[in-house]
């Protein structure tokens, strides 16, 4: 397995977020994770991606322990995220915010930046290239040179892929990807994750879009109060009594 969470718990005091969730996610696949507002779906992705840190249960990545780590050594790791409130350096053009993707790549100093070595000069020039690379990818290459906070809504969420994209990873975790698009947009988007997914790379995505997540997603994890209800395939979820009194209410369309 390419990540395995093992009885993941996180508390906010009184409140129990996340509450003993397990689950894998074998490399290659698109798992999705579903249920109402307030499941805990983004808060179990801030403990994946190191934002929060787990209150108990643990971690592994390709094998190795990752609980407690801080985000920049799991991002090293090769596992990069998307938020739900898509997050930009919005004063940045759409390829400095891409090059950033690429940071982890990078070893420049202060001192290789200051002096110009030829590190520096070296990796910015394969920060640019990947960046490029990761825009083409995304589709808005045409965008490069726009000021970030500029582009529309929907771009802005091709950008906030192509940053995760340019980090070359192993495991993407991507936060509401449809959230505020139309349904042609939605469409667009969908094909994008799949080709992420045929180029390699492990997808996981919170989504509320039901046809999206069943027309995508290899397997499917259903939270509810922090808690894990169900694990299957679309076909099994849509068809599990207490996924359908949880959240779906109606048999979902597979």
């Amino acid at each position: 397995m390419l990540l395995q969470a093992r009885a993941i718990t996180k508390r906010f005091g009184g409140l129990l977020a996340v509450d003993d969730v397990s689950s894998a996610i074998p490399a290659g696949q698109i798992k999705a994770i579903i249920g109402p507002n307030g499941a805990g779906k983004s808060t179990l992705f801030n403990v994946v991606s190191g934002l929060y840190a787990a209150t108990s249960g643990s971690l592994l990545f390709e094998g190795e322990e990752i609980t407690g780590l801080p985000m920049h050594a799991i991002a090293r790791r090769g596992i990069a995220r998307t938020f739900q409130t898509t997050s930009l350096f919005a004063h940045l053009t759409v390829l400095d915010n891409a090059m950033l993707g690429y940071r982890r790549h990078t070893a420049s100093t202060l001192v290789d930046a200051l002096l110009r070595t030829p590190r520096t000069r070296r990796e910015e020039r394969e920060s640019r290239d990947a960046a490029h690379d990761a825009l083409r990818f995304a589709g808005i290459d045409g965008l490069a040179h726009r000021i970030a906070g500029s582009i529309p809504q929907e771009a802005q969420k091709r950008l906030a892929i192509a940053i995760a994209v340019a980090a070359k990873p192993k495991l993407v975790l991507l936060d509401e990807p449809v959230a505020g698009v139309t349904a042609e947009e939605t469409d667009a988007h969908a094909a994008l994750i799949r080709a992420m997914a045929d180029a390699g790379m492990t997808i996981c995505l919170v989504e509320h879009k039901m046809n999206l997540v069943m027309g995508l997603a290899d397997s499917i994890v259903v939270l509810h109060h922090g808690k894990k209800i169900a694990e299957g395939t679309p076909a099994q979820i849509s068809a599990d009594p207490a996924v359908i009194d949880a959240y779906l209410g109606v048999k979902a369309h597979v």
